[in-house]
């Protein structure tokens, strides 16, 4: 009887392995959101001040869309570089943010795109803002 199971679950095994791998061929890899040219950046945090003196955080989501090849290669070998820039822009703006005042995008958007021309050491990478939330 023991010996039946095992034959069993021997002949289900290897009819599964096959399935399971037919299965697979037909998945195609997930596409990244943006395209090929874009790159997407971790969200940016920064605590500042909500209402009643109460901390809170700034989250800003961005992204990088580079067509040129070269500068998209640069560009992901100084993301640690660009990340720290961004933060550090972030930062200081969520610093001075009064209580009960909305982000001012258009102003994040400048000072993100000026570090990202700065830290790339030209310009052809264009900035991407997500949303931008505070909590």
């Amino acid at each position: 009887m023991r010996r039946r199971e095992i034959l069993a679950s021997l002949a289900l095994t290897a009819l599964a392995a096959p399935l399971a791998a037919w299965a697979s061929e037909g998945k195609s890899e997930k596409k990244k959101g943006g395209g090929e040219s874009y790159i997407q950046i971790e969200p940016l945090t920064a605590t500042t001040t909500v209402t009643s003196g109460r901390r809170g955080v700034l989250t800003v989501e961005t992204g990088v869309d580079i067509p040129d090849d070269k500068l998209r290669a640069y560009c992901q070998q100084s993301l640690p570089r660009l990340r720290a820039a961004y933060v550090q822009v972030v930062q200081i703006y969520a610093a001075g943010l009064p209580p009960r005042t909305p982000p001012n995008a258009d102003f994040l958007s400048r000072e993100l795109q000026r570090e990202t021309d700065r830290v790339l050491g030209k310009k052809g990478a264009r900035l991407l803002l997500g949303a931008i939330l505070v909590t």
